[in-house]
């Protein structure tokens, strides 16, 4: 695989590397495939749900609170402050 950018790989590249560009991909990267240097398909990335305010909200309300306290002594019993 190339080390520059490319946005266009054949067959067999995308076989051998397939994860690497999805994960380019995936990143917001769009891929042409080439058969025999003639291009058969794009690879793009997929839209993004974006959340509401009102959904981000929703989830917030869900989150557990925390004891900071309590946090802090759970911390205190796992770690040995004297190293």
């Amino acid at each position: 695989m190339a080390t520059t950018p490319v946005s266009e790989a054949s067959v067999r590249e995308l076989r051998n590397y397939g994860g690497q560009f999805l994960d380019r991909v995936e990143g917001g990267e769009s891929m042409t495939i080439t058969r025999d240097g003639t291009p058969v398909a794009r690879l793009t990335p997929l839209p993004r749900l974006r959340l509401t305010a009102a959904a981000l909200c929703e989830r917030w309300a869900n989150v557990p609170r925390i004891d900071a306290d309590e946090l802090r002594d759970d911390i205190a019993a796992v770690l040995d402050f004297d190293l």
